[in-house]
């Protein structure tokens, strides 16, 4: 997974197979699935929820209003989308972009999870309340925990966690770009910390000289 370009080609390899998709009713509505795209070895992920019109017609993660105000935000810290991975928790749009329902989010959730494996992000973002609920299996919205960062697991990875607002939160309400701004401002440093192993993995480790000294 390590080789250049390992990671991009099994990417591309899963899209094909996600692209067939009919876990749930959502498919038979669909223009296309919507995979995800990015750089296959990004650091920074970002998890927004499900695609929109534009989306569903060009098969692309946010390609509209809130796509380009991501795309700001990203260029305000230094960086472009062709530098990050950018995913939604569901590959299909919702029937007039109406919020996701529990059951759909239960049959495309694996998707995002082998992603996330593949990818092997530092950093996963999660774009408002549907993303930021899955991806921490906390019921807390987005208004309390946005721009507090948590490490967790996610594809059997030690990840930071850092949920922020939907950049669609500012279309509709323009002081929301301030609070956008000023997370974002931080994910310079994030990308640049250490993170601790699991619990689990230090446990194995400090073991093992034990079980060699047959003390075990």
């Amino acid at each position: 997974m390590d080789d250049p370009g390992s990671r991009s080609l099994s990417l591309a390899a899963f899209a094909d197979q996600v692209a067939g998709c009919t876990k749930c009713p959502l498919a038979e509505g669909r223009t296309q699935v919507v995979f995800g795209s990015g750089n296959a070895d990004a650091d920074l992920m970002f998890v927004g929820e499900a695609p929109g019109f534009h989306e569903d017609k060009q098969g692309v993660p946010f390609v509209g209003a809130a796509g380009k105000l991501l795309e700001q935000l990203l260029a305000g810290i230094g960086l472009t989308r062709d530098e990050v991975y950018i995913a939604n928790c569901l590959k299909c749009r919702p029937p007039g972009n109406r919020d996701p329902m529990p059951d759909e989010i239960e049959a495309c959730e694996s998707h995002l999870w082998r992603q996330i494996e593949l990818i092997q992000p530092r950093v996963v973002a999660t774009l408002g309340n549907f993303a930021t609920k899955l991806l921490s299996a906390k019921p807390t919205g987005i208004t309390r925990v946005h721009g507090q960062e948590q490490e967790t697991t996610l594809g059997g990875r030690r990840v930071l966690l850092y949920p922020i607002y939907h950049p669609a939160a500012a279309l509709y309400t323009p002081r929301m770009l301030d609070v956008l701004q000023s997370d974002f401002r931080r994910i310079p440093e994030l990308l640049g910390r250490e993170l601790e192993p699991p619990a689990q993995m230090l446990a194995e480790v400090a073991a093992e000289p034990a079980v060699q000294l047959g003390l075990f």
